[in-house]
C-alpha cells in the first residue's frame, strides 16, 4: 500500500521541520491527499496499458480485457489469449508486447510483485525488466502501490517544476539536478514527491 494520509503528514512535517521553503509552502497550501494504488499485477498491467492514453480509454480496454478473461484474471490467463482476441480488447502490437512481457516474467517466477526487493535500486532494476516499463515507471509502482518512503521520481517534469517552484529558482532543474537537490530530504523524499505534484497543481499559486 502507499504512503497513507498520516504517513505523508508525519514526513512532511519532519522535512519541514529542516526544510524552511517546505514549511512556508505547507502553511500555503496543506497537505496533500494520499495516492494509494493496489499492489501486484493488477496495477501493474493498468500502468502499462495507461501509457499514452486517456484515462477514458485506459479504462476501456480495462473493462474489455475483465469482461474476456474474468475479474481478477492471472498472468496465465492473458497469456493463453491470442493477437487477435487481444486486440479486439483494445491493445496494440506494442502494448501486447509488454503485457505478455509482464506476464512471462511473472508467470517464470523471474517476477513476482509480492516479493520485490527491499533495496530501491535492485526492486527498479527488476521492475525495468518488464519491456516498456521505464525508471518512472518503476518508481511510480513502488510509491503508489508499495509506499516506499524514500523514492525520488526526478525524471519527472511536474516534479522538476514543483521543486523550482519550492525552491523559488530560476529554472526548472534537469533529471541530475533535481535529484542533487533532493538529497538532503532523504529517507522522507517519497512524500516531498507527492507535495511537488500537490504544489505544482495547486491553482492558488
Amino acid at each position: 500500500m502507499g504512503l497513507t494520509a498520516g504517513q505523508l503528514r508525519e514526513d512532511l512535517d519532519t522535512l519541514a521541520g529542516r526544510e524552511p521553503a517546505l514549511a512556508r509552502a505547507l502553511e500555503r497550501v496543506g497537505y496533500p491527499d494520499a495516492r494509494i494504488r493496489e499492489p501486484g499485477f493488477a496495477t501493474m498491467l493498468r500502468t502499462i496499458i495507461g501509457q499514452q492514453v486517456s484515462v477514458a480509454s485506459a479504462a476501456s480496454v480495462w473493462n474489455k480485457l475483465e469482461a474476456e478473461l474474468g475479474a481478477g484474471f492471472t498472468p496465465d490467463a492473458l497469456l493463453a489469449r491470442d493477437f487477435d482476441t487481444l486486440r479486439a480488447c483494445g491493445l496494440s502490437r506494442q502494448k501486447q508486447g509488454y503485457a505478455r512481457s509482464l506476464c512471462e516474467l511473472a508467470h517464470s517466477g523471474e517476477l513476482d510483485l509480492a516479493r520485490l526487493p527491499a533495496d530501491d535500486e535492485e526492486a527498479i532494476a527488476l521492475l525495468t525488466r518488464i519491456k516498456g516499463i521505464g525508471r518512472w515507471s518503476a518508481e511510480i509502482y513502488l510509491l503508489f502501490a508499495e509506499g516506499r518512503p524514500d523514492i525520488w521520481p526526478a525524471g519527472d517534469l511536474a516534479v522538476q517544476e514543483g521543486v523550482k517552484r519550492l525552491l523559488v529558482l530560476e529554472e526548472r532543474p534537469g533529471e541530475k539536478a533535481t535529484r542533487a537537490l533532493a538529497e538532503p530530504w532523504s529517507p522522507q523524499r517519497g512524500a516531498m514527491a507527492i507535495f511537488t505534484w500537490h504544489f505544482y497543481a495547486n491553482p492558488a499559486l
